[in-house]
């Protein structure tokens, strides 16, 4: 069964009892992969277009625009993050777009404005605190290679054994986001930790596997361990697995590597996404002028005590 398939039947609860959605479902997800969207992706726009359609208890081409704005504004008032907005307003489109044919209606389904955020970055001083928080063996070699190579989360799950290149000193990253593959530098350091690491667990295939070894360790699983790892570390940051791939972009920008090399490194696209990371930049912040200090303010004058009465010492 093909890694697509096999996300959307995972779903399929969320349809039975349609007849007429089965084929309507299987038709969305062949139109995802004949255009090489990923397995998760697969899941999460099917996923999407079944609340859609469980929301109003019909088929969704038996939805129409209508339905498409009450749906909206239920999810603004459900107060879903903007991120989870989009993501359906994507999965809608590509339904009615692509798979309906209604390219039409696709309009009618607006994208919403994402407020700009600055993300949540860790100094070097509360990485090495959440690292040591992590519990010894896996989950602290996992998290050290996250942070180490600046991986996504899924990117350090579906490592293999022989991603790890110590010949050349490198890491293979396959079908990262945007299904490109990609190198990035191994340290000396990390590599002497995964090998210790493979000595002790000896992994046949995923780098990071169940105990079971029938597959990579499950997304949330490891979401739990950093969360509890945070606690521990006593860190007061909202940090996320997340939080140490923008980390290790700061921390490489203070470091001296230059934007364009570190584009490639991310895995960006656009050179504006890795240049967003100029804006965290610690030494680069602290090193401007403080024009408060450059200000010719008068200095005050120290208070006079009072005199004392008269006949008093």
């Amino acid at each position: 069964m093909l890694e697509g398939e096999a996300a959307a039947r995972r779903l399929c609860s969320l349809f039975q009892g349609d007849v007429v959605m089965t084929p309507l479902r299987q038709r969305l997800v062949d139109d995802l992969r004949l255009r090489n969207y990923s397995p998760r992706t697969i899941e999460i726009y099917v996923a999407h277009v079944a609340r859609f359609a469980k929301h109003f208890g019909r088929s969704p081409d038996l939805l129409g625009p209508e339905e498409m704005r009450a749906f909206q504004l239920h999810l603004l008032e459900r107060k879903v993050s903007w991120s989870q907005f989009n993501q359906t307003v994507c999965a809608l489109r590509f339904f009615y777009g692509k798979t309906l044919g209604r390219s039409e209606q696709v309009p009618m389904l607006p994208y919403g404005k994402k407020p700009q955020r600055l993300p949540c970055v860790l100094s070097p001083e509360e990485v090495a605190q959440l690292l040591e928080a992590a519990r010894p063996g896996r989950e602290r070699v996992l998290l050290k290679t996250a942070y180490a190579c600046g991986l996504r989360l899924m990117e350090v799950l579906n490592l293999q054994v022989q991603d790890i290149d110590s010949a050349r000193m490198l890491v293979h990253v396959r079908q990262g986001k945007g299904n490109k593959d990609r190198l990035v530098p191994l340290s000396l350091k990390l590599l002497r930790e995964l090998r210790a690491y493979w000595r002790r667990y000896r992994p046949a295939r995923w780098l990071f596997c169940t105990q079971g070894r029938q597959g990579p360790v499950h997304p949330a699983t490891v979401q739990r361990q950093l969360r509890r790892a945070v606690l521990t570390a006593g860190l007061h940051k909202p940090a996320t697995m997340h939080t140490l791939r923008h980390s290790y972009a700061t921390h490489m920008l203070e470091a001296g590597v230059d934007v364009m090399t570190l584009q490639k490194i991310l895995g960006h696209q656009q050179l504006s996404t890795t240049a967003r990371y100029l804006h965290l930049r610690g030494d680069h912040l602290q090193r401007l002028p403080s024009l408060l200090d450059r200000l010719a303010l008068p200095v005050p004058n120290p208070p006079v005590p009072n005199a004392p009465a008269e006949g008093r010492p």
